[in-house]
């Protein structure tokens, strides 16, 4: 290690205890609004995601990172900060230009500050949890299932690196928090959501297309008029960006979108199946590629040493899926609130969706990180409710959240 890059480390390492600090204001506003929130969780889950920080970055010195690349195509000559300015990759480098070229941010420094956006996704998806769910679940016997899914490793190792994969998640998280009470949280609402149509359009697309089944479908108290004006206004926006959106696979001048689809999915797939961790996932049924995207790598098959770590955790999440196989599933399902079926509807198409696409264990494994949290609400909620059927269970969250001031 030369000098330079210890300086680097160091530099980086400096920024801990400013990012601690902003965590604890932070965190005092939300224990304002929040009365359950807790601390010292978040403070434990703080540290834990900057070991994950640390471990990404050790990585990334031995493995090709796209983490570097991140990092160095903000400096190309030439190149203004707003010829930057776009969705997808460009975003990043947008957000990163003026840090680097401005702020003299290292490649280390840019590491760390990722590694804190993502834990901000942990703290709104805390948030989005407990909320909505204020019971207590074990699993596993005596596993508080909160806990569980808040400390899963390579939830935290995917998010914790400069990319796309921190912000993503942040504002996926934010989003699913806001939209709860999107009358009172209209600024979450918007940060969510621009952050994923800037980082993901496709992703925001599937993301809106599942609130709107939700308020449409869901129990939620909200009159018939109040649901179609949100409709509307997400039918509306959608419209409006409906280029960029489709741009993402080249389709913004198709004149035959199923087919041009197929046909784009079929290259992506094939381009994705030359890499080392490939999978033939063309010649699988459906169900077989929906298991794939959800649940592999799984011991048989794990690419490396990471990837048995993964498989652990890929058999929690198949062992947590297998508790919705009940028959009163269901009927749980079609009284369920708005943010379960929501949840639900944003994990299955954003899953469909990819399932066409990934054919590489290794993209598989960090690209399913940003949609499972919505899955783990759905179970969460599903087992919380056969200990407390659901109006007992909103009843409580209304009296909860009464006797605070509402967050923003």
């Amino acid at each position: 290690m030369d000098s330079n890059t210890f300086s680097n480390i160091l530099q980086a390492i400096f920024l801990i205890p400013f990012f601690y600090s902003i965590n604890q204001y932070i965190f005092k506003r939300l224990k304002h609004t929040h009365s359950f929130f807790d601390t010292g969780l978040m403070n434990k889950l703080f540290f834990y995601h900057l070991f994950f920080g640390g471990f990404y970055y050790i990585y990334a010195v031995f493995n090709r990172s796209d983490s570097h690349r991140y990092f160095s195509a903000p400096q190309k000559e030439g190149k203004a900060w707003l010829d930057y300015l776009g969705t997808e990759t460009t975003i990043i480098d947008f957000f990163s230009y003026p840090l680097i070229n401005g702020f003299g941010f290292s490649y280390e420094m840019m590491m760390m500050l990722f590694t804190w956006i993502g834990f901000l996704g942990f703290v709104y998806a805390y948030l989005f949890f407990k909320e909505n769910i204020p019971l207590k679940v074990k699993v596993f016997k005596k596993v508080d299932l909160l806990t569980l899914i808040l400390f899963l490793p390579n939830m935290h190792f995917w998010t914790a690196s400069l990319g796309k994969g921190a912000p993503i998640f942040f504002g996926l998280m934010v989003f699913a928090y806001a939209i709860c009470k999107p009358q009172t949280r209209i600024t979450g609402l918007v940060i969510g959501s621009l952050v994923v149509f800037a980082i993901r359009p496709h992703v925001f697309l599937i993301l809106a297309g599942g609130a709107v089944i939700g308020f449409m479908s869901g129990n939620n108290g909200v009159s018939w008029q109040h649901r179609m004006v949100f409709c509307l206004s997400v039918v509306s926006g959608l419209f409006m960006v409906q280029d960029q959106i489709l741009a993402v696979v080249n389709l913004q001048n198709s004149e035959n979108l199923i087919g041009d689809f197929v046909e784009f999915t079929a290259a992506r797939s094939a381009s994705l199946d030359n890499a080392g961790s490939g999978v033939n996932m063309a010649g699988y049924s459906l169900p077989e590629k929906i298991f794939t995207f959800w649940f592999r790598p799984l011991f048989f098959d794990s690419p490396g040493i990471l990837g048995l770590f993964v498989s652990v955790e890929n058999l929690i999440y198949l062992l947590l899926f297998l508790k919705l196989f009940k028959r009163n599933f269901f009927k749980f399902l079609k009284s369920a609130p708005v943010n379960v079926k929501m949840s639900l509807v944003i994990f299955l198409s954003t899953s469909f969706a990819m399932t066409f696409v990934m054919s590489n264990l290794g993209i598989i494994i960090r690209q399913k990180s940003m949609i499972m949290y919505f899955l783990f609400f759905v179970v969460y909620y599903f087992l919380a409710s056969e200990k407390d059927n659901i109006p007992n269970l909103q009843l409580k969250v209304a009296n909860s959240n009464a006797r605070l001031p509402e967050a923003a």
